[in-house]
């Protein structure tokens, strides 16, 4: 078992692995932690989804760009790769789950992929829908998957006309649901227009802004 003082040595490797895109490193270190008897779950919080926190900082700061997010989620993959399969279940239960898809009448998902590799970095589940989703298809897999929050996402003026309909029909059918909204064309007061309980800007603040959102909706009791 390793030492607390090792712990933090190998997680914080782990964490420097996916922010300078080694994702050879991140797969050897991400074993090594299992071999030394650290829980594979900190292991991915405090070292893999901490990263991607950082590294969306400085997607969002253009210190880093599209090339280089894409690099740090090969390491990201890479090491959930070795602890996905060691995480207890308890731990993964309590895991939020989120649909998110891109709005029919839009074949753009760069966008919408990071902001999945985020949720997926934070831990949460994550159903892809993919792109040029039928708005009916969103309430759907609602219906089934009874999902903490639904992502809907457009990359064009025209596709994102189509959000307030989808957040209309998502709310009729499950009106707890949190539902947010991103893209290019959008801001938040059209986000707020829209009827949507969130907005975010990019990638980087998707999954924080996820989190702030079930805090205001749970507090008033939605």
């Amino acid at each position: 078992m390793a030492t607390e003082e090792r712990t933090e040595e190998l997680v914080g490797e782990l964490y420097q692995a996916v922010i300078t895109m080694d994702d050879e490193g991140a797969r050897r270190l991400s074993q090594a932690a299992l071999d030394e008897g650290i829980d594979p779950y900190y292991a991915l919080t405090q070292g893999l989804a901490k990263a991607m926190e950082k590294v969306g900082q400085l997607y969002a700061d253009h210190l880093y760009f599209v090339p280089e997010l894409l690099l740090c989620s090969d390491a990201l993959y890479a090491g959930l790769d070795v602890l996905k399969p060691h995480i207890r279940t308890g731990q993964s239960d309590k895991a939020k789950q989120i649909i998110i898809g891109t709005v029919e009448g839009d074949i753009h998902d760069i966008g919408k992929n990071l902001v999945k590799i985020m949720f997926e970095a934070a831990g949460w589940v994550v159903h892809d829908l993919g792109k040029d989703v039928m708005l009916q298809r969103f309430v759907d897999e609602q219906l089934e998957i009874r999902a903490d929050v639904i992502a809907l996402s457009a990359l064009m003026t025209t596709s994102m006309l189509a959000m307030p309909t989808a957040i209309e029909m998502i709310r009729a059918r499950d009106p707890r649901v949190a539902i947010m909204v991103g893209g290019a064309p959008l801001t938040r007061d059209i986000a707020l227009k829209y009827g949507a309980h969130g907005y975010a800007r990019n990638a980087g603040e998707a999954v924080r802004e996820a989190q702030e959102m079930l805090k205001r909706l749970n507090g008033s009791h939605i």
